[in-house]
């Protein structure tokens, strides 16, 4: 299973926990599975077209999803996926390992 660390701003969101797990195999399904747990967040981190905002940043081991395979970018259990929204003008980090 993978660990989904969720940011204090996000945790009313989520159950107000401060970790998820959610099985995933690419980084595409932890977002699905995470949404799927905890629809309250999908405003936080897609449009209203299902695509993911913006200003939400995804980083797989620290390397920014954009030069990967973006969603379809694969995930193993020991891989860190780290999703970091702007939030009222500064950044919260939401961490997937």
């Amino acid at each position: 299973m993978t660990k989904i660390h969720i940011p204090t701003p996000l945790r009313q969101y989520a159950g107000k926990q401060a970790t998820i797990e959610i099985k995933a195999g690419t980084i595409g399904d932890a977002l699905s599975g995470l949404i799927s747990k905890h629809p309250d967040l999908r405003r936080h981190l897609y449009t209203d077209e299902g695509k993911l905002r913006a200003f939400v940043n995804v980083y797989l081991n620290d390397e920014d999803v954009r030069y990967l395979q973006k969603e379809a970018t694969a995930v193993k259990d020991s891989d860190t996926i780290s999703i970091v929204p702007s939030i009222a003008g500064g950044a919260a980090g939401l961490t997937i390992s």
